[in-house]
């Protein structure tokens, strides 16, 4: 295995110019949707048998070869990678938040967006830092996002990875109350955001208000019935995971976990995955949880791939330090011919063990170089493994 040090959860996908294993950038088609795209490429199975989306961080930069050079673009790049992904039957569109940084950073426009532009897709977030947010806010732009996309929203947060600056947090107007963490910050307006997102009131009537009220105490408005059951948690240890399911929330499992053990990534996440299963039925939800693990994979079925990540990709997991107590460990990245690839996943048990596969993409190589690295894990992929 490499050794080297973890600045952040699998983000070398999202920029070309970053991290071990980043492809050569050569220049490409312009960006952007394409209109030839239509219902023979849009052909989809009626009976899915595991879920497959996309995860992008949306990063922008002026990098030589980057086809998203802005903020604009990122954002419209990725409306326009979600209806591409949802035409060419994937089931999620998901987005990681990143504050202070060159990267999607303001999550509930995209969503709100992506909800309006398509009809059957998931839509969600792997994740929100929750040392950032105001959770009733939250509640408040999380409602009305899940409202316009007809409950299709899946939101994942987190206590988030080592950020861009040194204790974002507290620009927010946030800080740990004496002797907590920022961990504790985080789950702490997680549990906050659950109460909320519950439906019940809490908050005095005036009253002589300006408009009438409903009888009763009052909650933050729009209120999604629903949303409740779709939060999800980014877990990076198992002890968070059994947190998580004591909790109700679905689990996300990243391509970064912390290091618990001598065993390979894909086989401690599993046992993340299995951990997290039985701690959710002893705490008796009447529900079944939804597990997520992301994943860079991608089919090289053309010269384009090959030239991008044929060579110099990391084929073993890395071990290092997300930060000075946190050993980690980052699985590998997947790229191969279909034939190949297809044996080389059927080893990986943690994504036998999840409903949802997340495809960490490539976002600067434009919409249409990423939808064909989806459309070729739909097309060459994964029915031979039966999640078609």
């Amino acid at each position: 295995m490499a050794v080297w040090v973890l600045a952040s959860r699998a983000e070398h996908w999202g920029s070309p110019c970053s991290g071990p294993g980043s492809p050569v950038i050569r220049s490409q088609g312009t960006a952007g949707a394409s209109p030839g795209r239509n219902a023979v490429r849009a052909a989809r199975v009626d009976v899915l048998v595991k879920k497959v989306g996309f995860l992008s961080f949306g990063h922008w930069s002026s990098s030589p070869g980057s086809h998203t050079r802005s903020a604009s673009e990122a954002l419209l790049q990725s409306i326009d990678l979600a209806v591409a992904a949802e035409e060419l039957g994937a089931d999620g569109a998901y987005f990681r938040v990143h504050h202070f940084a060159r990267q999607l950073g303001s999550p509930f426009p995209l969503l709100a967006a992506v909800g309006a532009r398509t009809s059957r897709i998931e839509i969600g977030t792997a994740v929100i830092d929750m040392r950032y947010e105001n959770p009733l806010y939250m509640a408040e732009d999380a409602g009305a996002a899940d409202l316009i996309a007809g409950g299709r929203l899946q939101l994942g947060i987190s206590r988030g990875s080592p950020e861009q600056v040194i204790d974002g947090w507290r620009y927010f107007g946030y800080q740990p109350h004496e002797g907590q963490t920022d961990a504790d910050l985080a789950r702490g307006h997680a549990q906050e955001l659950l109460e909320v997102l519950g439906g019940e009131g809490f908050a005095q009537p005036n009253p002589h208000p300006m408009f009438p009220n409903p009888p009763g105490l009052l909650r933050p408005e729009p209120h999604s019935p629903g949303l409740r059951e779709r939060i999800w948690w980014g877990a990076a240890s198992q002890q968070t995971a059994i947190w998580a399911a004591g909790l109700g929330m679905n689990l996300q499992s990243s391509t970064l976990i912390t290091n618990e053990s001598d065993k390979p990534f894909h086989r401690q996440q599993a046992e993340q995955i299995h951990t997290f299963r039985d701690a959710w039925h002893k705490a008796s939800h009447e529900r079944e949880p939804r597990v997520s693990v992301s994943r860079s994979i991608f089919a090289l079925v053309d010269d384009q791939d090959r030239a991008y990540f044929g060579r110099r990709n990391p084929d073993s997991d890395q071990i290092g330090f997300i930060d000075a107590q946190t050993q980690a460990i980052f699985g590998r990245t997947y790229a191969a011919e279909p034939d190949a690839l297809i044996q080389q996943l059927k080893e990986d048990e943690a994504i036998a063990a999840a409903d949802t596969l997340l495809l960490t993409v490539p976002n600067q190589l434009g919409v249409d170089y990423n939808a064909h690295v989806i459309e070729s894990i739909l097309t060459h992929v994964a029915p031979a493994l039966g999640w078609r």
